[in-house]
């Protein structure tokens, strides 16, 4: 069995010194001093050398020990060590000088890949993005806060959960980027999904990035629908004005020589007729000049209550009912959100007077959201996806305009508005989100 550094050490100290040590005894007992003084000197000299060879022992092995212990820390990622003695004067502090150094690099870089992991985390967390990855086997691995809201469940009960399970499995395959439809139930909408490979553990992954682009698309219609109004109400109107004008003269000659008989009768039949679609054609068209002319808000303190109470005395045909809730107030445009509230419950009373039903508004708010909820007991809502399509109603007399304008000034608070039959009873449930400050 080969010896330890440390006994080879002392036993190369021990060899060195050994035939002075030898000399020094045959020349003190071969001489003519005192048994007590060659005693006294005996035990003194092989103290001395005893210590010489402890010390370099010591001075050999204790900066190894801590070159050890160093790198033992390294292994443990902790890169507190610091070694002593470390200068430039000689190899062995050299060495330690160089440790030391790269001690504290390794301990600024560890540091600057916390920093760095915990930046990306919290970015991760903030974004309004999803954003999954998947293993080889197309398990979850991955998911952050938006990944969360859109699978509408924590990340506990999504973790190592298959894609189809998730009912992603198309984002695992096919083009990317494209524009996809994912959800599940009101929270249903078109996402642009990104697909990406990296590496982790020596396995292959892939992540998937999932963008919400449902209000950009819906910007740009609501964009494309205002210049189309726009346009068709720039060449109607020029076309009623002459119309109108006619007809008011027509109807000023049949009063000044009015024909005699059935004919008098079929003239003033006939312009009223254009008189009346005119008019109605002009009302039409200025209700849907309100999409194209919605200003942007004005923020200021809303109190909810109020509010709620104030739009719930402009509905005469059916009593409201208030659902207690807790004291808000918001930083909002109170007139917009006065049409919004109305447009709600109209058409909420609209849908409970066919059933004989009721009427009612709730609010509460969820961390930094608030959450307003209008709940009706009629027929719910038809199986249509053109409920915020302009000029598409389901009501008689309708114009079509009172959901999109809704849904504009939701938007353009930074919230939402979704429609959806109510869950275990008859009905609709208009849900409005808005950010508690503006």
């Amino acid at each position: 069995m080969s010896s330890s550094h440390e006994r080879q050490v002392t036993i190369i100290a021990l060899v060195m010194v050994l035939p002075a040590l030898v000399l020094a005894f045959v020349l003190l007992w071969t001489g003519t001093l005192p048994p007590r003084t060659q005693w006294t000197l005996t035990v003194v000299i092989s103290l001395v050398v005893l210590g010489g060879v402890a010390s370099l022992r010591e001075r050999v092995i204790r900066p190894l020990q801590t070159l050890s212990n160093m790198i033992a820390a390294i292994r443990e990622q902790d890169y507190s060590l610091q070694a002593r003695h470390a200068n430039a004067d000689d190899a062995l502090g050299l060495a330690m000088l160089e440790m030391n150094t790269l001690m504290t690099e390794l301990k600024e870089r560890r540091l600057g890949a916390l920093e760095a992991t915990a930046l990306l985390q919290r970015v991760m967390a903030e974004i309004d993005v999803a954003v999954l990855a998947f293993d080889d086997a197309g398990a979850l691995r991955l998911v952050n806060a938006g990944g969360e809201r859109l699978l509408a469940q924590p990340s506990e009960r999504l973790l190592g959960r298959r894609a189809d399970e998730l009912g992603l499995a198309g984002c695992l395959e096919g083009d990317a980027p494209r524009v996809m439809e994912l959800g599940t139930g009101d929270r249903r909408g078109r996402y642009e999904m990104r697909r990406g490979l990296f590496r982790q553990g020596g396995r292959p992954h892939q992540f998937v990035v999932l963008a919400d682009v449902s209000r950009a698309l819906r910007e740009e219609e609501r964009l494309a629908w205002q210049r189309l109004i726009r346009v068709l109400g720039h060449e109607i109107n020029n076309s009623l004005t002459p119309i109108n004008s006619l007809a008011e003269r027509l109807n000023t000659l049949l009063q000044r020589s009015p024909p005699e008989g059935e004919l008098r009768e079929d003239l003033q039949r006939g312009l009223g007729v254009i008189a009346n679609r005119s008019e109605g054609l002009t009302r039409f068209l200025a209700s849907y000049t309100k999409l194209a002319k919605l200003p942007p808000p004005t923020f200021a303190s809303v109190d909810v209550a109020t509010w709620v109470q104030r739009a719930m005395r402009l509905e005469s045909r059916l009593p409201v009912a208030i659902v207690p809730s807790p004291d808000v107030t918001l930083k909002a445009d109170g007139d917009q959100l006065d049409q919004l509230l109305i447009n709600l419950v109209a058409n909420a009373v609209d849908a409970a007077l066919a059933t004989d039903g009721g009427v009612r508004v709730n609010w509460t708010t969820r961390g930094d959201s608030f959450e307003l909820t209008v709940q009706d007991d009629g027929r719910g809502l038809p199986d249509s996806a053109n409920l915020f399509v302009p000029f598409f109603t389901t009501k008689q007399g309708g114009t079509g305009i009172g959901l999109v304008l809704s849904r504009q000034i939701a938007e353009a608070h930074s919230g939402t508005l979704v429609l959806a039959n109510r869950v275990g009873a008859r009905g609709c449930e208009a849900r409005l989100t808005l950010p508690m400050q503006g």
